[in-house]
């Protein structure tokens, strides 16, 4: 601390000493109103009588005229003369010559002289004395490019355990079984085993790789280093490589430790794509990466955890036994998994004892960790705005429509007949969804307009699927065409609202036929191959590996695919034309209708509205926000919005299948 100051205050004294001479420099010299003359000239005056009084200081002459007594020039005379040598050798008689003054130079008058002549010395002096200390000390960054970047953690003090991770739990027994090791490393060599050298976090973004690897340092409790697969990276050529090398030489100074790469892909891409050459900075990152972690010791007890959401743009030499031993795969949690995850972001906070964690966990398939996440912080926030003390129910499903479709817009308004075209749309998807036995059932139904979308309806799975039939594929292409049929069957044609609809029933039926072999025409085979850009480590388009009459053929499998689900569609809505005109009605009325409700308007018999019901699902009126607006169905009462209708459920419409 002391020699940083002494440091600084070093260089403060430098900038104000230059200001000093500065000042001076230009403010002593300009302050006066002499006039530079030259010596010539003071002769001539001087040959002419004219000259009043004469100053000498040193080689500085300065004179008064007694034609101009208010100005004073000023000449400079050659180094060693004196004023009357000067006047003698021009033959100008000096016994009638005004008496001459003559005053030595201060100090002050020198000094600006002084500080010109050596400032520039001192200044590049100090600035070469200031970089071979920062080179000596090693703490700075101005000449320590090739020092790693990686934050310690001793681990006495964790923030986060393996308690605040969920969803997870054969990745924890997996990094649990890591940090045994590191713990009881004797246990291990009894039996012959070796510590793994390094282990891959693997998952798509939000499932918590980065968390599990905080917990890992929580739960250890040894050093731990971390470290961004970016910051190996620098403009100067072998910086990177240089990084890698100080990193596991600290970390071979504190083993037994561990060392977290995040986004290790930055780094990790398969070598030879490299458009300028195979022989790049990363690529000598990479290979740095490579030696040290083959060169460890049986016994040095370091272990390198990486994280990555693209691992097939990994090189495979960094994937083989001997660096990465174990790949953990972190993939979207399940019902039980998203049930876990909420209990561990709703503790500490106010929840109201109606609110169902089951119920909200499946309302959200599809969702990470980090989804989850946002969801309960949406809810917390809403309570906050409506001026509650608690978070309900309301406020959960709420966050859930706007995490997955977006906030409510209730700026533009539409005309009653857009509004009227939104009711039979969202009815048609909810009544298709209802009446088919293998989609998935409708949860909550509104023409409230969100995001993008005039209104939305949302489905709430029974269970959550990995696998899927060309059965439950064709009742959910009904019901994403619901909407649509319903319009045409309503009022004769179709508007623009099912333009996002259409999408997905083609994408999905495409798939069907070129990816599931699930095409009765064409039989089990897959139609094209993906080509990727090696440089570029992704997809970017489709070769076609089938003839000009099979493309034909796939195109009429699609075509015989949707037309079929949108005959189904319409064959349900026809039939049950009553069911349909019944939850219009209420959706005109009610705006939003959800849960019990839908279940009551679907399962109740033509002609006799559940109005018990319904009004008992209205908010009271004392629940209103703190802006005016109700609470949930009660405050939906402003225009809506554009008619661009959704039938939001992502995680049925593109399954992932493995």
């Amino acid at each position: 601390m002391g020699g940083r100051w002494l440091r600084n205050s070093f260089i403060y004294l430098l900038i104000l000493v230059a200001i000093v001479a500065i000042v001076f420099t230009l403010f002593g010299q300009g302050g006066s109103s002499t006039i530079d003359q030259p010596l010539t000239e003071f002769i001539a005056q001087a040959r002419e009588g004219n000259v009043e009084s004469v100053e000498v200081n040193g080689e500085e002459l300065k004179y008064k005229l007694i034609d101009t007594p208010d100005q004073t020039f000023k000449s400079k005379m050659e180094r060693g003369d004196t004023v009357r040598q000067v006047l003698r050798d021009e033959e100008i008689p000096t016994d009638k010559f005004p008496a001459i003054k003559i005053t030595s130079p201060s100090f002050w008058s020198r000094l600006p002289g002084i500080l010109l002549t050596f400032l520039p010395i001192i200044f590049i002096v100090a600035i070469l004395f200031y970089f071979l200390r920062q080179a000596q000390g090693g703490n700075n960054q101005a000449m320590s490019f090739g020092k790693s970047k990686a934050r310690m953690f001793t681990g006495n003090r964790p923030s986060v355990t393996f308690l605040d991770v969920a969803g997870v739990d054969e990745a924890k027994e997996e990094l649990g079984e890591v940090v045994e090791f590191l713990k009881y490393p004797e246990k291990f060599a009894a039996l012959g085993a070796r510590i793994p050298k390094g282990v891959l976090l693997v998952g798509p973004p939000g499932t918590g790789k980065t968390l599990l690897a905080k917990a890992v340092a929580g739960e250890a409790g040894v050093p731990f280093f971390n470290i961004s697969g970016s910051e190996f990276v620098e403009m100067f050529v072998g910086v990177g490589a240089s990084r890698v090398r100080d990193l596991f030489e600290q970390a071979k100074r504190n083993s037994p430790c561990i060392v977290f790469i995040d986004e290790i892909d930055a780094v990790g891409r398969h070598r030879g794509a490299g458009l300028g050459g195979s022989h790049d900075e990363r690529e000598q990152t990479l290979n740095q990466i490579l030696v040290e972690m083959d060169g460890f010791e049986t016994n040095t007890n370091v272990i390198i955890v990486a994280a990555t959401n693209r691992p097939d743009i990994l090189d495979p030499a960094l994937l083989r036994p001997g660096r990465f031993d174990r790949q953990v795969m972190l993939d979207k949690p399940d019902i039980k998994g998203r049930i876990a995850i909420l209990d561990v972001h709703a503790k500490g906070k106010p929840l109201d004892s109606g609110i169902s964690l089951e119920v909200i966990a499946k309302q959200t398939p599809g969702f990470s960790g980090a989804d989850l996440a946002n969801l309960v912080n949406e809810s917390c926030i809403l309570a906050a705005r409506r001026g509650k003390k608690k978070v309900t129910m309301s406020e959960f499903d709420e966050a859930v429509d706007r995490v997955i479709a977006g906030p409510e817009r209730k700026s533009r308004v539409i005309s009653e007949r857009e509004r009227e075209i939104i009711a039979y749309h969202e009815a048609g998807h909810a009544l298709v969804g209802y009446l088919l036995p293998n989609a998935d059932p409708p949860y909550k139904v509104s023409i409230v307009s969100r995001g993008m979308a005039g209104g939305f309806t949302r489905f709430l799975p029974e269970e959550d699927r990995h696998l899927y039939t060309k059965t439950q594929f064709k009742d959910m292409l009904a019901a994403l065409l619901g909407g649509m049929a319903s319009e045409e069957l309503t009022f004769n044609e179709a508007t623009t609202g099912p333009q996002d609809d259409l999408q997905k029933v083609t994408t999905l039926a495409r798939q069907m036929v070129t990816q599931w072999g699930m095409s009765e025409h064409l039989g089990p085979r897959t139609f094209g191959r993906k080509e990727e850009m090696v440089f570029l480590g992704r997809e970017i388009s489709e070769t076609r590996n089938y003839s000009e009459k099979v493309a034909e053929e796939i195109d009429e499998e699609v075509r015989h695919i949707v037309d079929e689900a949108y005959k189904s569609a319409t064959y349900q809505l026809t039939k049950h034309r009553d069911k349909l005109e019944q939850l219009v009605k209420a959706l005109r009325e009610e705006e939003t209708i959800e849960g019990e409700t839908l279940q009551a308007i679907l399962e109740a018999k033509p002609g006799k509205e559940p109005k018990k019901l319904i009004k008992a699902e209205k908010k009271p009126k004392t629940d209103e926000a703190a802006d005016g607006s109700t609470d949930e169905t009660s405050a939906k009462k402003t225009p809506k919005t554009d008619p661009g209708l959704a039938w939001e459920a992502p995680s049925q419409i593109e399954p992932d299948l493995h």
